[in-house]
């Protein structure tokens, strides 16, 4: 393209801004080449113009398109420049609050000084396993490619983070290690990953401090390498550190801080372990008081060193040197506060010798006072003939303490670290190990000294192995697509690396200096200006002779020389090292060893390096010397430098670059001088430039070909070859061979040029989208102008219409006006007529009613008094009447009374004799034969009634008849004389008329008093109603809050008790989750050991020890009933203590027998409360009892006695009938047909018929008898206990009847006479007989009574029929009575009419009768046709079992086969082996069967196989062979889970048998409960000795775990397609848009890659999984379960993804969640699983889906999202709408605005802060009981199970 092409109006670009750094401004008009200026306007509006440089025509740089910005790559960008990568960073961090960016191979991370919830374990686990390229930018995507790369390629690796102090390398270094703790867990307990995380605190407590731009600034750097084996797995660590900042001991500068753990030391003083450290608060102390304020805030000092000794503690360093470690820290601080006396000549100086601080100093490190006194203030000279002995001044005795405190706290910094490496270093041999690397970046201050050149120089040389590394990529990715190439101009900091590495460099020239006798600084200054001024990287400042200007690659830099040579010498003075070398502590002493160095630059690598590469130590040998420390600091870490590169050229590197965003430390604040600073700095900006030199777009053929296929001609099209499409599309859009190539798989563009076709396609949907809006307005203009005609024409309709219907309404009202004239006049005339008629009318009316009424009221007197006399009379004749009656009832009622007592005298004396009872007898008999009689009598009499009601009706319609004859003659004969008597008629009834009307005035006035009374008074009945009302809706509204309170407290309580137990399922899971995990574990490493021992022989496990107690860590189980507990005691102490303790059998029979004991001694307590107080309450209550009949004690003896007697007699009759049936079988097997005919057998059944009756006729005496006895023996009982109550009753039958009080003490003394006689029935006779006689009287009296009182309610029953009868037939007669009236009334035809109906309707009702009558009959005929086919089916049964009979006695060799046949019918569902049968049983039916062999069988045969073994176990009473079977079942199932662990079809089958063993033992148990639906049959399969309530339980747990790991296979399965299906696959073609990635391609971009799957691939894979479960016979229930769980798993894989990548987040992705999520239900629905829940999991995708779509501009829109979205957090939604990305430049990005209002509305929420959801997550799996239909005997089990030693019993 030209320059007047790109440079054209409405064309964005950017210029420089002092204070923004670059400014987007807007082209107002063309540019043309020549042109001095641009007319530009602002953001703001205001317009400017840009001059251009005319020589060196460097035009602004051009602002990428919007579709553009916001990019995770920065590569991706099609015009790369620094305004661009300023921006993109810009717009990520503030507007969607993201601080990673890639930047080709370099993470850009950027400090929001603000926690994010983006470090959690499930971001770890949602980017394990990923590729890079997949996720949005992440410190954890560089991790997983580190780590990944590292397990693919074999080959080390190294994660180099730098950035300048703040910018948050330690904080991300921290997250990359926590990372592969997390990936790469050690696979043995040694727990080596939570060692290395706890090194962390430990480095950060002794190397980082406060400085002005960080609270927790690093002051070391330093390399941790983390070694893995060949699983991967950590096995260890190693840290090299690198130039410790020992002067910041000693000095601080104002608003920083020492070390943490100087401070930390001093907030812990107080406790009592340190005491003796002598220390105070950290104000008081030198070293830590320079920098003014001593605390960070929001950070506690105290509780920080209680996570430094935790850490401490677990890196195994003993308590004893912690203490040591914390006494040599508070001796530097003693150190600090020695006062230093000057003498008076300033030359010399003293300590006090009572100083202190110098004792404290003394003490806590074990040397003696005087000689550190005296060597503190004094040093040696040596030369060759003497040595002298120096004061020095109070200056250098200053320096030399300080000197002195820093070499202490550098050896101890270095010992601390090499005990980390220790605690870190493993024995065992490293595979591969990733190094990270947190190193100071480029730092540049108004004053820098030797700590900032040696950071610079460090970051020299990583700037070059940078660049390297990059043009290095840049170089394989060209040569990998055959793409050719020219050598890119890069820029090579050699020359600057060599001015202060190389011979007489600037670190040469420095030690040379250090080695002079009296070297100074400016010495060393000015032999750097003769030596390098010449160089193009050293220049001399113009205003100073002791600093230079080194050129580094990010910005010159001025060095002040002052202090270099000392700090590169590190001067400490012997004298004192040797003091400290003698001291009594073995810490302190070991610290200053010879073989130790005095400068800490780095640890040893130790044994942990890879076998690859050999790392030297870092620490190189030196030789002693006599007087100062050996190699300078500056050799040394030049020698650790070149170690550290040599590493990381042999690893591959990966690159984090951390920026500070701002120095203020405001979260989201960005400064972007600062940022482009550090930019520059950190080598980004490089990145770019190289990038940009040459192909920086780059495109695989598919996602071009999608992007900019709009591009494409239609003819174009038809080629299939894509690529070919795409060469051509290019070949015409860019002109310039030069700007494009064609790579293998890739298309590569200059800069600039996707930005040109983005154009093209934006020009070519603005082309598309002006023709359609030009064709919808003119559609819209031609619509308006037809709806204006159509309206004009109906208006005129209308205005015609309106003005014909206005001519007609004259014309209508001229008329009508002369129509009422005309009117008007005739009804003046007739009320004139009417009004004078009327008047004479009322003047004869009122004459004529006076007349009539006078006349009325003297008839009405003369009546009244007629009536008087009447009443008066008959009062007086029915007084005299009822007086007299009165006088006779009492002289009737004082006879019948004296004859009653004397009748009751007699009866009483009567009743005592037992004649009596017979003539009670007799007169009952003859009561009964005189109520049969008079039923027959009243039966008669209804029949004598019936026939005369029939007669009645019979004359009844003859006089209907002849009635009608004679109106009919009547009428004929009266026709000529009806008009007279109708005028009669009409007057009398004028007549009657006017009496009415005045009858009516009267009652009206009366009526109306009435009203106006009730009036009232239903005014008052209302008042109070509405009072009674309000009281009662008070009432009511009491009542529902009461009950709503109730309600929502039920509620509540039940969704709490729902929420515990759904909890503790989870927990109780969880922890067989983790049982089974530990199993694996321990399986795992015992087969290691296996390997490991490699024994020849084989070894045997105990044949006492069970299995069970081995393999499933369950205890053995028995539940056989146990006879005696001291046997089973003295088998415990025979055994012994241990062997009784292995075996547990014994010890649960034991346990057992004591419930059951337990049980038993609970119940006979429980049984003598009851008795207790049944006893109380009787001797309470015996006054009360009096009343009561033992009669009724009798009747339930009697009840009881004969239930007994009927169980029995039922069992004994049972058995004879079998024997009796099998004789009869046997001798019709036997004897020929003729003589087995069935008359011999109806014979038999004869006689047993016979028996029986008679059986029941004893049975029934017997009973009777019993009962007497029993009662008579309750009231001998009761006789006794009541002998002083007078009032006490006696059994007798008329005991009920009142009786006098005399005769009652009579008749007692004589029953106590009595009984004194004789305690029993004896004293009648000798048997009893009599008595016992007189009792069964009595019971046959009671019968008979009872057989009466039912007859006489069947007779009453009766007669209440017969007279409901009659009453239907009189209500029927006054209907036809009616009836008829009314036809006499109507004319002859509406009478033919009205018959003709009356009879229709008398026919359909007979028609129904007999129609039901007609059904009735023909369901009879139906049943009596099936009990005819039942009986002729018997019919030839019989026949067929004689023939057969004959057949058999013909050939007798046939009887054996018959007999087999009889067995297998009665095989009763059990199956025997023996005991050494049964490995080859569970071999055969678990370990090696395969579920296809089961295809055509019953579902989970093995499980019913199983049950039929343990139920012959249980049926011969063998408990070690159900405890020896049901363990191995358990280990088998086991085994075979274990070794099938990835085979969901064998899972699927184990788990569907365990379910149904499971369900056998519970269905089989013998509990109710779970019997509820069993039949007889299966009742019959129940256990009769053991309970395996236990076992239940190990089955339970089993299916647990075959469940967890039947859900782990399929998610195993499914997680793969889950993304790719639901994210990127195009299920809707054409929606989705493709932008470009950058350098991070994604993985799944390729077309037809390996991992592209589609949504169907998905449902085919979840429908296999539905089919196996459903064919295997798996619950419903759990098949429901098992598809909610997976698909809760696609919901949080598919949104955690959604919320990981930016690239995913648009409207079409919308669209395409929400197809794909309906295809889901329509799946779910069509397998009949909606019912699972499963759609309710998938609800916070659904709303993700919706957000994605809704409108997001206005407040209403915030408000609608913020009502829907409420299954997603806070967090969620705003981190959604964050990355809501257009994929199109019509679309419109989401506003900051508008998600602060999003966050302002969901401020209330209280959501949990974790923003992605827990993929790992499994609901608690419930095991419904189910049982089965089926019955074990009628399950066949197949030959090829090779089962023939299982016998059927």
């Amino acid at each position: 393209m030209s320059v007047g092409e790109l440079y054209s109006q409405y064309t964005r670009v950017w210029i420089p801004d002092p204070d923004e750094v670059w400014r987007s401004a807007e082209l107002t008009k063309d540019y043309k080449e020549g042109e001095k200026s641009l007319q530009l306007r602002l953001e703001d509006g205001t317009i400017r113009e840009y001059p251009i440089d005319v020589q060196s025509n460097q035009l602004p740089f051009l602002r990428n398109p919007d579709i553009l910005v916001g990019e995770n790559d920065l590569t991706a960008l099609s015009y790369l420049h620094e305004p661009a990568v300023l921006h993109n960073l810009k717009v990520r961090f503030l507007e969607s609050n993201h601080i990673y960016t890639y930047c080709g191979i370099v993470l850009v991370a950027i400090n929001p000084y603000e926690q994010l919830p983006i470090y959690g374990q499930d971001v770890i686990y949602a980017y394990s396993g990923q590729n890079m390229g997949d996720m949005d930018p992440h410190i954890f995507a560089v991790a997983e490619e580190a780590y990944k790369q590292m397990a693919r390629d074999e080959k080390n690796q190294s994660i180099i983070v730098s950035g300048e102090s703040g910018a948050g390398k330690t904080v991300s270094a921290k997250y990359a290690m926590r990372y592969f703790a997390t990936v790469g867990g050690s696979a043995s307990d040694t727990n080596i990953e939570e060692k290395v995380l706890a090194s962390s605190p430990i480095m950060e407590a002794i190397g980082n401090a406060k400085t002005t731009r960080n609270d927790n600034s690093s002051r070391f750097g330093k390399y941790i390498q983390i070694g893995f084996d060949k699983r991967y797995h950590i096995i260890g660590a190693n840290m090299r550190t690198y130039l410790l900042e020992k002067s910041r001991v000693v000095f601080q500068a104002d608003g920083e801080r020492n070390y943490h753990i100087f401070h930390q030391l001093c907030a812990a003083a107080s406790l009592p372990e340190f005491k003796e450290l002598a220390l105070t608060c950290a104000e008081d102390f030198f070293y830590t008081s320079q920098g003014g304020d001593t605390r960070i805030e929001g950070i506690d000092d105290a509780e920080d060193f209680e996570k430094t000794r935790q850490a401490f503690t677990l890196l195994g360093v003993r308590e004893s040197h912690q203490i040591s470690i914390f006494k040599i820290i508070a001796s530097i601080l003693h150190l600090g506060n020695v006062e230093i006396q000057a003498e008076r000549d300033g030359d010399s100086c003293s300590v006090s010798p009572q100083d202190a601080h110098l004792n404290a100093f003394c003490r806590l490190l074990g040397v003696e006072h005087s000689q550190m006194a005296h060597w503190l203030c004094h040093r040696r000279l040596v030369t060759t003939s003497e040595t002298y002995v120096k004061t020095m001044s109070p200056q250098q005795v200053a320096n030399a303490r300080s000197a002195l405190a820093k070499h202490i706290y550098a050896q101890l910094f270095s010992w601390i670290v090499e005990h980390v490496n220790k605690a870190l270093h493993t024995a065992l041999k490293q595979h591969s190990f990733i190094g990270v690397l947190d190193i100071y970046g480029f730092e540049t201050f108004e004053v820098n000294s030797f700590e900032q050149f040696c950071i610079n120089y460090a970051n020299e040389k990583l700037q070059q192995q940078f660049n390297s590394h990059v043009f290095k990529l840049e170089q394989e990715e060209y040569m990998k697509e055959q793409i050719p190439w020219t050598l890119i101009d890069f820029y090579d900091n050699q020359p600057c690396i060599d001015l202060i590495e190389a011979k007489l460099g600037i670190l040469d020239l420095l030690d040379e200096e250090c080695k002079v006798p009296k070297g100074t600084d400016q010495n060393w200054a000015q032999k750097l200006y003769d030596r390098h001024s010449g160089s193009q990287h050293f220049q001399k400042p113009r205003m100073s002779n002791t600093a230079f200007i080194v050129v580094h690659f990010a910005d010159k830099v001025e060095y002040l020389s002052d202090g270099f040579l000392e700090k590169n010498r590190d001067t400490v003075y012997e004298e004192q090292i040797n003091i400290l070398k003698a001291s009594k502590f073995p810490l302190v002493a070991d610290l200053f060893h010879d073989d130790k160095d005095s400068i800490p630059a780095a640890t040893t690598s130790g044994k942990g390096s890879s076998s690859k590469i050999n790392i030297r130590s870092a620490r190189t040998p030196l030789k002693a010397s006599n007087k100062e420390h050996k190699k300078t600091v500056g050799h040394q870490f030049r020698t650790s430098l070149h170690l550290l590169m040599e590493t990381l050229n042999a690893t591959t590197p990966h690159y984090v670059r951390c920026i500070k965003p701002n120095d203020e430390k405001l979260p989201f604040h960005f400064d972007p001088k600062r940022a482009v600073q550090q930019l520059r700095a950190c080598g980004v900006l490089e990145t770019i430039r190289i990038s940009a030199a040459g192909y920086p777009s780059r495109w695989a053929y598919h996602d071009f070909f999608n992007r900019y296929r709009v591009l494409v001609k239609k003819r174009e099209l038809a080629n299939t070859d894509k690529k070919a499409i795409c060469r051509s599309v290019l070949e015409n859009l860019i002109k310039d061979p030069d700007k494009f190539q064609f790579g293998r798989t890739k298309i590569f563009f200059r800069a600039g040029q996707v930005a040109y076709l983005e154009k093209l396609r934006a020009d070519k949907f603005r082309a598309a989208t002006i023709m359609i809006q030009k064709t919808v307005r003119g559609w819209l203009q031609k619509v308006k102008y037809r709806r204006v005609k159509a309206a004009t024409l109906t208006l005129q309709r209308f205005c015609r219409g309106h003005l014909a219907r206005r001519l007609a309404e004259q014309l209508r009202r001229t008329r009508a006006a002369v129509v009422f004239q005309k009117q008007y006049r005739m009804q003046r005339a007739r009320l004139a007529y009417q009004k004078a008629r009327r008047a004479a009318v009322i003047i004869q009316a009122f004459t004529r009613g006076m007349l009539v009424r006078r006349s009325y009221r003297q008839v009405l007197m003369e009546h009244k008094a007629t009536i008087l006399q009447k009443h008066v009379r008959g009062w007086m004749a029915r007084r005299r009447f009822r007086r007299l009656r009165g006088a006779a009832i009492v002289i009737q009622c004082a006879f019948r009374m004296l004859k009653a007592k004397q009748e009751l005298k007699a009866l009483k004396i009567e009743a005592r004799s037992a004649e009596h009872l017979k003539r009670l007898n007799v007169g009952m008999e003859n009561k009964v034969v005189q109520l049969q009689r008079k039923i027959d009598d009243q039966n008669k009499e209804f029949k004598t009634l019936s026939e005369q009601l029939s007669a009645v009706t019979s004359t009844h319609t003859m006089e209907v008849e002849k009635l009608k004859k004679e109106l009919a003659r009547y009428q004929q004969g009266h026709s000529g004389d009806s008009s007279l008597r109708l005028q009669e008629e009409v007057e009398s009834l004028r007549a009657e008329l006017q009496r009415a009307h005045s009858e009516r005035k009267i009652l009206e006035d009366t009526h109306t008093k009435e009203k106006d009374e009730l009036k009232k008074q239903v005014a008052v009945l209302e008042q109070e109603n509405a009072v009674l009302k309000d009281e009662k809706e008070q009432l009511n509204n009491q009542i529902l809050c009461q009950a709503k309170d109730e309600f929502a407290q039920t509620s509540v309580k039940e969704n709490l008790m729902k929420r515990e137990l759904e909890e503790e399922r989870s927990r109780y899971q969880n922890l067989v989750k983790e049982y089974s995990r530990l199993e694996q574990r321990y399986d795992n490493l015992r087969d290691e050991m296996s390997i490991i021992k490699q024994t020849p022989g084989h070894r045997r496990n105990p044949s006492n020890q069970s299995s069970l107690e081995s393999d499933s860590n369950y205890p053995s189980i028995s539940t056989s009933e146990v006879g005696d507990t001291e046997d089973a005691l003295q088998q415990v102490e025979d055994i012994g203590l241990e062997k009784a303790a292995m075996d547990m059998t014994v010890f649960l029979k034991l346990q057992k027998r004591v419930r059951e004991l337990e049980q038993e001694r609970k119940k006979l307590q429980g049984q003598l409360e009851k008795r207790e107080q049944q006893d109380g309450r009787k001797v309470q209550g015996e006054q009360a009892k009096n009343d009561l009949d033992l009669d009724q004690d009798a009747d339930l003896a009697y009840n009881s006695l004969k239930r007994q007697e009927l169980e029995s007699e039922n069992k004994k009759l049972k058995n004879d009938l079998n024997e009796l049936r099998k004789a009869v079988a046997d001798q019709a097997t036997q004897n020929n047909a003729t003589h087995g005919s069935p008359d011999s057998y109806h014979l038999l059944l004869n006689q047993l018929k016979l028996a029986n009756e008679e059986l029941e006729v004893r049975k029934e005496e017997v009973l009777i008898l019993r009962t007497q006895i029993v009662s008579a023996d309750q009231r001998r009982l009761s006789g006794k206990s009541t002998e002083p109550n007078i009032n006490a009753r006696t059994s007798w039958p008329n005991s009920e009847k009142h009786v006098d009080q005399e005769d009652a003490i009579e008749a007692y003394h004589g029953v106590c006479q009595t009984n004194r006689k004789t305690e029993d029935w004896g004293y009648l006779n000798e048997d009893g007989e009599l008595g016992l006689a007189y009792q069964g009287l009595k019971q046959v009296a009671r019968l008979l009574e009872a057989q009466l009182q039912a007859q006489s309610r069947e007779h009453e029953e009766e007669v209440e029929g017969l007279k409901a009868q009659v009453e239907a037939l009189k209500e029927e007669l006054d209907k036809q009575q009616q009836t008829f009236c009314q036809t006499l009334l109507l004319s002859p035809e509406a009478q033919v009419e009205f018959g003709v109906q009356q009879e229709i309707s008398r026919l359909t009702n007979e028609n129904l009768d007999l129609k039901e009558l007609v059904e009735k009959l023909e369901k009879n005929e139906r049943k009596l046709k099936k009990q005819l086919k039942i009986y002729m089916k018997k019919v030839q049964d019989l026949e067929a079992t004689q023939a057969l009979a004959q057949s058999e006695r013909k050939r007798h060799e046939l009887n054996r086969q018959v007999t087999v046949q009889r067995k297998e019918k009665d095989f009763q569902g059990m199956l025997e082996y023996h005991k050494e049968d049964e490995a080859l049983l569970i071999r055969n039916l678990v370990t090696e069967l395969k579920p296809q062999t089961l295809a055509g069988t019953v579902p989970c045969l093995p499980a019913y196989v199983l049950y039929m073994c343990i139920r012959h176990a249980d049926y011969v009473n063998d408990d070690l062979k159900v405890h020896s079977l049901l363990t191995s079942t358990i280990n088998g199932i086991k085994k075979v889970l274990k070794k099938h662990n990835e085979d969901f079809e064998m899972t699927s089958f184990w788990l569907s048998n365990t379910c149904r063993l499971l369900h056998c033992l519970k269905q089989y148990s013998g509990d109710e409960g779970f019997m509820t639906q069993n039949t007889p049959k299966q009742n019959e399969h129940c256990l009769k000795n053991f309970d395996l309530t236990e076992y239940r339980q190990v089955l339970s747990d089993l299916s647990i775990q075959i469940y967890q790991q039947l859900i782990k296979i399929a998610e195993g399965v499914l997680q793969p397609m889950i993304v790719s299906a639901m994210l990127e696959n195009e299920s809707i073609q054409g929606l989705s848009g493709v932008k470009p990635t950058g350098y991070r391609k994604r993985s799944s971009s390729m077309v037809d890659g390996d991992n592209s799957y589609c949504l169907e691939a998905v449902i085919r894979q979840m429908t296999s999984f539905h089919t196996v479960m459903r064919d295997q016979g798996l619950d419903p229930e759990i098949i429901l379960q098992v598809f909610k769980q997976l698909f809760y798993m696609i919901n949080a894989v598919t949104l955690n993804n959604l919320l990981l990548r930016k690239d995913v987040c648009s409207w079409s992705t919308g669209m395409q969640l929400r197809y794909n999520i309906s295809q889901l239900e329509e799946w779910l629905r069509g397998r009949n699983l909606h019912q699972s829940g499963a759609v309710q999991t998938m609800e916070p995708l659904i709303q993700a889906a919706q957000l994605l779509q809704l409108k997001k501009k206005t407040s209403e829109d915030a408000e609608a999202i913020c009502s829907l979205c409420t299954s997603l957090s806070t967090q969620q939604i705003v981190k959604i709408l964050n990355l809501y990305t257009p994929l199109n430049e019509f679309e419109e990005r989401v506003t900051v605005a508008f998600i602060r209002t999003i966050q302002a509305q969901l401020q209330e929420r209280n959501d949990p802060q974790q923003l992605l959801l827990d993929s790992k997550h499994m609901f608690p799996v419930l095991f419904p009981f189910n049982p089965s239909s089926l019955t074990m005997d009628s399950i066949h089990i197949p030959a090829y199970l090779n089962l023939e030693f299982l016998s059927e019993v």
